[in-house]
């Protein structure tokens, strides 16, 4: 016996399905409309350049990772990283797991070797479940576990990317961030939705510890 969608559902299918991001992600064959978020960042910051060591976290289903490879060039490396299984992409080293998990992240320090990670990109969500408290929380979180990896693991000048949602726990990560380098900026994306808290903190130039 199927299950009768909910109305809620229902509309959030419609509204995807009529996505102007959607439909030209499927034209231009990207795994998401998440690539459009990356993508005006990139052409407004520069943030992605050639021969750079970056590592993708919350990767799948890979829209970023395609548009981030081939801007490294062949000298450059691209370490994606998810809970959630990733087809592979060229020239991408997928790694699938929970970046907690010691095991996993002894695999990821492994493949970054003794190169430092010259950019972080976090477009790490949770599960939404529709309480905004506990959406906001477990985003921070997120945002939280981004920031230590990114500290233990970016160069000194390195850079880093990261979704939240603004609300509470925000200013304060906010804060943190500014704390740690030279340049703080806050991008909303033309495709990220008008209604949505969500937004992309821009962190350049990690300072010297």
């Amino acid at each position: 016996m199927s299950r009768k969608r909910s109305a809620s559902s229902t509309r959030w299918l419609a509204e995807h399905e009529n996505d102007p991001y959607v439909r030209e992600a499927r034209k231009l064959g990207f795994r998401s409309r998440a690539v459009f978020k990356l993508r005006e960042i990139q052409e407004k910051d520069r943030l992605i350049r050639p021969g750079m060591v970056a590592v993708d976290l919350g990767a799948a289903p890979g829209g970023w990772s395609q548009l981030a490879r081939p801007l490294l060039g062949p000298q450059g490396r691209l370490i994606a990283l998810d809970i959630l299984p990733m087809d592979p992409l060229p020239e991408v080293e997928v790694i699938t797991g929970d970046f907690r998990e010691s095991a996993v992240m002894a695999e990821l320090e492994g493949l970054i070797g003794t190169r430092a990670v010259d950019l972080v990109l976090s477009d790490m969500a949770p599960n939404v479940s529709g309480i905004t408290t506990a959406d906001q929380a477990g985003q921070i979180y997120l945002c939280e576990l981004a920031l230590e990896f990114a500290r233990a693991h970016l160069k000194p000048g390195g850079d880093f990317l990261a979704k939240a949602f603004q609300g509470d726990g925000f200013e304060a990560f906010l804060k943190g961030l500014r704390q740690d380098f030279d340049s703080v900026s806050i991008r909303k994306p033309k495709a990220s939705r008008a209604r949505s808290r969500e937004v992309y903190l821009l962190a350049r130039r990690l300072k010297r510890v």
